[in-house]
């Protein structure tokens, strides 16, 4: 069973990882910045595009924060703000659509924590692709975990790693290269239901040594 972190709308590489493999949700650890915990990236007309998700930051005199515990900034209209870049982005590809009332309510409701906001985002792709959402969630926080292998890196955005991604269509491929390893959205919006044979694919390009 592989130990990941719910992420917002997973890239496609951690996707691919949910979507395959038996899966624990690391839910006990401590949250920390430059992560995909609160950030995913598109592609708009000008390119890549991150969408960051306002915190609510604790004083220091708090210390550290768990994930579990981190509070959405609704004083900020943050989604209605996504929203409105999602459909400026995607309304012309394939299958906006098709899924549209499916997402669109992450962005009408109002939801406060943002791990529980994140596992919402996972469980509407699965819902979207008719597919069961792993459920497993760890009970304590194990900095070497012994019964679960460890792919807790994959939340970091520093993370470098040789993927080997098949280009699909993107809606601005006319003006932009193709741009690998974006939000789950962008290959749902393009693809649709073939995103489940897209995903059935080793993406990591295997280093000798």
């Amino acid at each position: 069973m592989k130990l990941i972190h719910p992420s917002y709308f997973p890239n496609i590489l951690t996707f691919s990882y949910i979507m395959h493999h038996d899966i624990c949700w690391e839910v006990e650890d401590n949250y920390q910045k430059q992560t995909y915990r609160n950030r995913t990236y598109i592609c708009t007309d000008r390119g890549k595009h991150i969408l960051s998700i306002p915190i609510v930051h604790v004083g220091k005199a708090n210390g550290r924060q768990k994930y579990k515990d981190v509070a959405l900034d609704n004083s900020y209209p943050w989604q209605r703000q996504h929203w409105r870049t999602l459909e400026t982005a995607y309304r012309t590809s394939p299958f906006f659509e098709f899924y549209e009332d499916d997402i669109k309510p992450l962005y009408t409701e109002t939801f406060d924590g943002l791990l529980d906001f994140n596992l919402k985002t996972i469980e509407t792709i699965f819902k979207c692709l008719q597919l069961e959402m792993p459920q497993t969630k760890t009970e304590e926080f194990e900095e070497n975990p012994i019964q679960h292998e460890d792919y807790r890196s994959l939340i970091s955005a520093k993370l470098k790693t040789k993927l080997d991604i098949e280009p699909y269509v993107q809606v601005f491929g006319d003006r932009n290269s193709f741009i690998p390893n974006l939000s789950i959205l962008d290959l749902l919006f393009n693809v649709g239901p073939n995103t489940v044979n897209y995903l059935n694919h080793d993406f990591i390009i295997p280093t000798n040594g």
